[in-house]
């Protein structure tokens, strides 16, 4: 069982026999059908307002304001309106984030006055330490367009078919993995100059070392 999934049954174990609390997963649904990452990137675009030609298909999301918030997180909360309060992970040493809350939008956290590194020490001693974080200091989705290089080089490493299954998205996509215009399969090509030693990765990168290396083979 993959790490995250058995912390996941290990939390909701924990949450309910400690708090009589019976955690409910929600899932995004259209016409009753469950939706996905990849059910929706490979959907169809409409006519744009501006009347922009139409893309075959979603893609990757912009980077600015991502089409996975809207329809698989934030979409299904504003659906349940007033009829319910959201509990946010906002921290009290987080106040450039308190803007968002409000009185159906609360953060435990704040209201207690935790911070970030209380957290971590409480859910240390508690047993509910995320293993995502023994990797990294921000959890989220593996496929997310806007994780650090250091998680891309793990992914890749320690989870070859999901780095797979990201390159035939990738070369699927009508919209480029960065807004900048790299590509999944340029990042592919930089892990692989690391792993062949031609490059470091603990040295500064440059996108023109990609061109200089393809010149220098052919």
């Amino acid at each position: 069982m993959p790490p995250m999934v058995e912390f996941k049954a290990k939390a909701d174990k924990i949450i309910k026999e400690r708090w009589g609390i019976e955690v409910e997963h929600v899932c995004a649904m259209k016409n009753e059908e469950k939706l996905t990452y990849e059910k929706i990137f490979y959907r169809r675009r409409k006519l744009s307002r501006k009347g922009n030609t139409v893309q075959k298909m979603y893609g990757w999301p912009f980077q600015k304001g991502p089409w996975c918030n809207d329809r698989l997180k934030t979409g299904i909360l504003d659906k349940a309106g007033g009829n319910c309060v959201q509990y946010l992970g906002i921290a009290a040493d987080e106040p450039n984030r308190f803007h968002v809350l409000s009185d159906n939008k609360k953060s435990p956290l704040v209201e207690a006055g935790w911070d970030e590194a209380y957290c971590r020490k409480w859910c240390e001693e508690n047993g509910m330490l995320s293993p995502i974080y023994t990797t990294a200091t921000r959890g989220g989705c593996w496929f997310c367009h806007n994780q650090g290089v250091d998680q891309l080089r793990l992914l890749r490493k320690n989870y070859p078919e999901l780095w797979a299954l990201m390159l035939k998205w990738d070369s699927d996509s009508p919209v480029t993995f960065h807004a900048d215009g790299h590509t999944v399969h340029d990042f592919d090509e930089r892990f692989a100059l690391e792993d062949q030693g031609i490059v470091s990765a603990d040295e500064p990168w440059k996108w023109s070392y990609l061109e200089e290396v393809q010149l220098k083979w052919r």
